[in-house]
């Protein structure tokens, strides 16, 4: 009798955990974005977004200088069915992983064919693709949830990043 009531004392505290689990968000929740290029094929970014919360991000919270996964959790995975041209780069048709530099002036993509870490340390330098220029601007008002945009413009695409009161873009073309 004392077996029964210890396991079902278990089994009990086993789903009060399991639900009060179920109940909470994510802190920084799974996010994608998508670009359809001029003969419909797609490029996809999935990333786990952050929130600001008050703290100094750039130069703080994510260092200047240094490999960052660019945005939390899991490593962001970038996804392309076609081949295209990243800021002057050419990156085959694939599934890929992106990393970032940021400094102040100038941010760095690093688009590596590594895929499925989780994202820090930084440790996949062998596995680079490419390194590719971003164009660094400030946002116009705050931003307080971690953002990669892909938009669309005429067949093309630009990825932007923008947290805080930092944007990053670079232009993504289809190579033909």
């Amino acid at each position: 009798m004392q077996k029964k009531i210890v396991f079902l004392t278990s089994l009990l505290l086993a789903f009060t955990v399991l639900a009060a689990c179920q109940d909470k968000k994510p802190l920084s929740p799974p996010a994608q974005t998508q670009c359809k290029l001029s003969d419909g094929k797609t490029i996809t970014v999935n990333y786990s977004s952050p929130r600001a919360k008050g703290r100094k991000v750039f130069g703080g919270l994510v260092p200047y200088g240094e490999v960052w996964r660019t945005g939390a959790n899991a490593a962001t995975t970038f996804v392309s069915e076609a081949n295209v041209n990243v800021g002057g780069k050419d990156v085959p048709a694939g599934s890929y992983t992106i990393f970032t530099v940021p400094n102040a002036d100038k941010w760095t993509l690093i688009i590596n064919k590594k895929t499925g870490e989780w994202g820090i340390p930084y440790k996949y330098e062998a596995d680079e693709l490419t390194r590719v220029d971003m164009k660094v601007s400030s946002t116009s008002a705050p931003v307080e949830n971690f953002t990669i945009a892909l938009d669309s413009m005429g067949g093309s695409c630009t990825m932007t990043i923008s947290w805080e009161n930092t944007q990053a873009s670079v232009d993504i073309s289809e190579k033909k």
